[in-house]
């Protein structure tokens, strides 16, 4: 895993800040190891909660995968094509 800060905004309280941090973290690992389709789509359901504005959302995945590499938009394409699977990006 390379060192990059996460995509937050400071204006999120600090629940909020760890639900988005967890997004982030699960995104991560469906990359790196692969995690369960519906552990993501859990974590990616907290976060709509945190982030309900697509642009936002958009702004915020696009920052993230410029610094990971890792796309918030494939990653969820496929854990909703396959909710029950194992979710793990070919990279």
């Amino acid at each position: 895993m390379r060192e990059y800060q996460y995509p937050l905004d400071l204006s999120w309280s600090t629940e909020e800040m760890v639900i988005v941090m967890k997004m982030w973290e699960v995104l991560e690992a469906a990359n790196e190891t692969g995690v369960q389709a519906e552990m993501f789509l859990k974590a990616y359901g907290n976060f709509k909660k945190v982030v309900p504005s697509i642009g936002e959302e958009r702004s915020l995945g696009r920052e993230f995968e410029n610094l990971s590499g890792y796309s918030l938009y494939h990653t969820l394409k496929l854990a909703k094509e396959n909710p029950t699977g194992k979710l793990k990006v070919k990279g």
